[in-house]
């Protein structure tokens, strides 16, 4: 038998050889076996992993039979690394070992020996590190790319490597997930950054601009070569601007150049390419611009928002009347039930309503370019949140680095950005408020839950937060701790709510996390437990606090959220700013579509637009332009919870473009509450439809496809009755009808969102 073994292994090895130097890389997208659990002898390169399982790193391990798991777990993978790879490289001094991204953390050991650490290098001589979790939470979306001199001697070439791979993850979406795995040698492109995405475009005088740098990131290689920018428009394929430059880079330089282009009401599709002069190699990324449609509101009153808004009887009650138009600007409610005043001055109506009833009550604004005037019903009874909440989380932003001044910054951008006039409500701290689970004291002697000195007064933030008319929101977790470690509710529920309820608390996203330690097991009646647990708490308090259940969709929450008395309940795992993200989120949002109605909602996760980055640094949204007009449209047709998750202060003009829609935004506030569902599903096409409440149809004809796409939708197939008005309504604009047949060009991943009325 070891006769016939013998020369097959080298004739194996010889061609692991031969496909490595055709390849100049290796394919690390393999079955790696893998574990639960911890221990550091899994690192050594002769540990037996036979009897572990095999798993695949292109997607979590949730995905694979481990859901629900947080924790630590291993990854070994064996693989030969021939010295052909050196010789056929153009560079001959460093291999590069990428692993992707792994969510959460990592430690990663080559031979037994460690070699990378949440994405940096690590020396031979580095102790391994036991705190590698104690890192920012962001760390699930960055690039673990390792390199080795070739004379390291945690590398055998032309022999069998041990590459294991320690994983720490919580609150889901765990391992090494991305797919595009590899080990080669590194080449003059590992060193130049082209810096397109650290900034937005600047509109200006009917331009676009924007300034992108090039940067030589090595400490010993020249950069020569030719930049080269072409700008092609996505919908008719023309070529809209050209530039080519010769650049030459030292080492540790950087340079800028500006591309400036013509306005226009679509997107353009820049690739930017660097060619080598030495060795031929190029290097090349891309973008879109972006394109504003929403005309601007005019200077005459026009009020916006809902057209319901509900309180419970002898609860406080308070509403900001979103109206847009020059200000000054004066306002009259007319009807008001006992118990409630209007400020005439900011439109902020508060008070308290003892009496159960659907209130009708006739609003007015009015400036020196006109009067407005719509209808509100207050409806004062057992059910709140009868439209989805609008308003902003701290989370996708700031994540554990928020603190007091970021909030009220964000309370004041409101105002100031005019977000308030369309809508925009509630102002929610996330997780980050409370004392990390290694400090004491985390409670006060009667048991009362303290905050860090970054709030050092959560009633005076409150009391700051409605004097502008908004609404207050806060983070706990039915656990002993919260994702980011903090101090959460786990046996204080009732002193908590009450403590929320004294700070003036509006709105309550109460995360699973650390109950995964508490919970027995699977079953549904222990996933209900903690979420009965805290909604008994909430009824005790003489405050309304709209209830989120942020338990990521686990044993379909959407069927029993409301029997646990939540208000809107998170049916995925956290969306992050790429196209994969939104497109897998957003799409699936199928079998929960009928237990959407007002006062119970699903929430596929908050909005990943404008500068984002779970703190503490940020950077513009990864998706493009029209990923963004899709993510909006498509939230909206699923009468989804609209929390923006950005910066607020570094809002562009693009961005509050997105936000300040009222005639999108409605669609999302209809008092109907229905879900839209796809009725169509031809190729990259998909259609969804939505019912309205006065009886006309939202359709979103969206194009999950690369390119650009003339499609024809026929209205009888998707249940609408041609021959009705057909508005277009991100622009505003009122189109013809063309009989049963509708023909528009929809970008790639982009849409059309229409609105059209039933005859």
């Amino acid at each position: 038998m070891k006769k016939i073994l013998i020369p097959l292994l080298f004739s194996f090895l010889a061609f692991i050889l031969d496909s490595a130097f055709a390849q100049k890389q290796i394919n690390l997208n393999l079955p790696w076996k893998f574990i639960q659990g911890d221990n550091p002898v899994y690192a050594s390169p002769g540990y037996d992993d036979s009897a572990w399982k095999t798993i695949a790193v292109d997607k979590i391990w949730e995905s694979q039979g481990y859901d629900p798991y947080d924790g630590y777990a291993w990854f070994r993978v064996k693989v030969v690394i021939p010295s052909a790879l050196k010789s056929n490289a153009s560079l001959k001094d460093s291999l590069r070992i990428y692993l992707g991204k792994i969510n959460n953390y990592d430690q990663a050991f080559l031979n037994g020996q460690l070699f990378g650490i949440n994405g940096n290098n690590a020396t031979p001589e580095m102790a391994k590190d036991s705190a590698f979790i104690q890192a920012p939470m962001n760390f699930w979306d960055k690039k673990r790319p390792y390199t080795l001199a070739v004379n390291d001697p945690r590398i055998h070439w032309d022999q069998e490597n041990a590459i294991a791979v320690r994983v720490f993850d919580q609150g889901g979406q765990g391992g090494m997930y991305t797919g595009d795995q590899s080990i080669m040698m590194t080449c003059l492109g590992d060193y130049l950054a082209i810096e397109n995405n650290l900034a937005p475009y600047v509109f200006s005088q009917g331009k676009l601009q924007k300034v992108v740098g090039l940067k030589n990131n090595s400490v010993f290689y020249h950069l020569n070569g030719i930049f080269r920018m072409i700008a092609v428009n996505k919908l008719t394929g023309q070529t809209v601007f050209t530039k080519d430059e010769k650049v030459n880079l030292d080492p540790g330089e950087r340079k800028e150049s500006t591309v400036e282009l013509k306005q226009i009401d679509q997107s353009v599709l820049i690739t930017y390419r660097f060619e080598f002069q030495d060795t031929g190699e190029t290097v090349s990324v891309s973008d879109e611009t972006p394109y504003i449609t929403t005309p601007t509101p005019p200077d005459k009153p026009r009020i916006n928002g809902p057209s319901v808004t509900a309180a419970r009887p002898g609860k406080p009650f308070l509403y900001a009347v979103p109206a847009t138009g020059l200000r000054p600007m004066a306002f009259e409610a007319i009807n008001l039930p006992e118990g409630l005043i209007l400020d005439k001055q900011t439109g902020i109506i508060s008070g308290k309503v003892s009496i159960k009833g659907n209130y009708q009550v006739t609003l007015k604004a009015k400036n020196s370019k006109g009067e407005f005037t719509r209808e509100l019903t207050i409806s004062i009874g057992d059910r709140i949140c009868l439209t989805p909440p609008m308003g902003w989380n701290s989370w996708n932003c700031w994540g554990l680095a928020v603190d007091e001044q970021k909030v009220i910054s964000s309370a004041r951008t409101y105002r100031e950005k005019g977000l308030a006039n369309h809508g925009w409500t509630y102002v929610n701290i996330d997780d980050g408020w409370e004392i990390p689970g290694d400090k004491n004291p985390k409670r006060d002697t009667a048991g009362n839950i303290l905050t860090n000195d970054k709030f050092p007064d959560m009633k005076r933030l409150g009391d700051s937060i409605h004097k502008f008319g908004l609404k207050f929101g806060i983070y706990s977790s039915p656990g002993p701790l919260t994702c980011g470690g903090y101090t959460a509710s786990y046996q204080h529920e009732i002193q908590d709510a009450h403590s929320f309820a004294s700070w003036g608390i509006d709105y309550l996203k109460y995360d699973w996390c650390s109950y995964e330690q508490i919970a027995k097991d699977t079953s549904l009646a222990e996933r209900k437990k903690p979420y009965f647990a805290m909604r008994g708490a909430l009824n005790t308090i003489d405050r309304d606090i709209v209830y989120s259940l942020c338990q990521y969709g686990m044993s379909k929450v959407w069927q029993w959220g409301d029997e646990v008395g939540g208000n809107l309940w998170r049916t995925t795992e956290d969306i992050t700013d790429t196209w994969e993200s939104l497109r897998e989120i957003g799409f699936s949002q199928v079998g929960n579509a009928p237990f959407a109605k007002p006062g119970n909602w699903n929430d596929p996760d908050m909005l990943i637009v404008g500068w984002v980055g779970w703190g503490p640094s940020l950077h513009p949204t990864r998706l493009t332009p029209d990923e963004q007009y899709t993510h909006i449209s498509l939230w909206c047709m699923l009468s989804a919870p609209l929390l923006i998750g950005c910066d607020l202060e570094r809002l562009d003009a693009f961005t509050l473009n997105l936000l300040a829609n009222d005639e999108v935004i409605a669609l999302d506030q209809d008092p109907l509450g229905k879900q839209a569902v796809p009725v169509i599903k031809e190729g990259d096409i998909q259609v969804w439809v939505k019912d309205l409440s006065d009886g006309a149809k939202a359709v979103g004809i969206f194009n999950l496809g690369k390119n650009t796409v003339k499609y024809s939708l026929d209205l009888e197939k998707a249940g609408i009755k041609p021959g009705g008005q057909v508005r277009d309504l991100w622009r505003q604009k009122t189109l013809e009808t063309t009989g049963k047949i509708l023909v528009t060009d929809i970008p790639s991943h982009g849409v059309s969102l229409l609105k059209i009325k039933q005859r």
